[in-house]
């Protein structure tokens, strides 16, 4: 096997989508992974492994920013992964099974990306409408059922995160929020970034055992996000939320509807 290389183009585009991460905190999956596919050609079991792995190194450095803060509610993270973790365990094994590298598994990946984006983009639109539901609702729904409830969000995120390295953050955050609406923003989003690290490390092993990682794109793409999030995060209480969000919004939805109707 060849050593990894830099390649510059690809750390150019790490670096503009960890600008806009550390920006708005949406956008890390749900921009590589459609870059990688439409852009460069990547074979879309190849983008989404080498995503999760990426995504699990820059989550981690959120974790230990959220972490040294204590906005980690880490109840909640555990509730999240311990129906993420066999969700994506389970999905590495069909896709073991059934195979990623035949043109009906390319398809099914492709589309699910797509379909995930455009779900991600209408929980962009509407979460601060939902923050603001939840909040008027209360008190919270009883124990059990948000555990249960938590439990099966993780589930469907483990499966989703495994097959299209999207869905952790905004789609995550916005069940969260109409599930703990007692929560602060600040802890929910804290939570939902833990509880990312190890779904997408689990998952980018599993595609790394199954030979779907390209060590060189995702060494390049390091290179260039993590500046980037760095200089995001330092300029986001600038940055005017509202219109990033959706100025993102509608670049997932348009790239959602083209993935979907390749």
């Amino acid at each position: 096997m060849s050593l990894p290389h830099i390649d510059l183009l690809y750390s150019a585009f790490g670096l503009f989508v960890g600008f806009l991460v550390g920006l708005t905190g949406v956008g890390g999956g749900s921009l590589m992974t459609p870059i990688l596919v439409l852009l460069f050609n990547v074979h879309p079991a190849t983008a989404v492994g080498t995503d999760l792995l990426y995504a699990s190194v820059t989550k981690a450095t959120g974790t230990l920013v959220h972490g040294a803060k204590g906005s980690v509610e880490w109840g909640v993270t555990l509730r999240l992964a311990a129906g993420s973790v066999p969700a994506a365990t389970i999905t590495l094994i069909l896709l073991h099974r059934y195979g990623m590298d035949t043109p009906r598994g390319s398809y099914l990946i492709q589309v699910v990306l797509g379909a995930a984006l455009l779900i991600t983009a209408i929980a962009l639109v509407f979460r601060p409408q939902l923050a603001a539901f939840a909040s008027r609702h209360r008190p919270a729904p009883a124990y059990g059922n948000t555990l249960a409830l938590t439990m099966l969000t993780g589930a469907v995120l483990g499966a989703l995160v495994t097959l299209t390295s999207v869905g952790a953050g905004a789609i995550g955050v916005t069940v969260l929020l109409l599930l703990y609406p007692a929560l602060p923003v600040t802890r929910i989003i804290g939570s939902d970034i833990a509880h990312a690290v190890p779904l997408t490390l689990l998952a980018g092993a599993g595609h790394w055992l199954l030979g779907s990682i390209d060590w060189s794109v995702l060494l390049s793409l390091l290179v260039g996000s993590l500046p980037g999030i760095v200089a995001g995060s330092l300029l986001s209480a600038k940055a005017p939320e509202k219109l990033l969000r959706h100025m993102l919004a509608a670049t997932l939805t348009a790239v959602g509807m083209r993935l979907v109707l390749a």
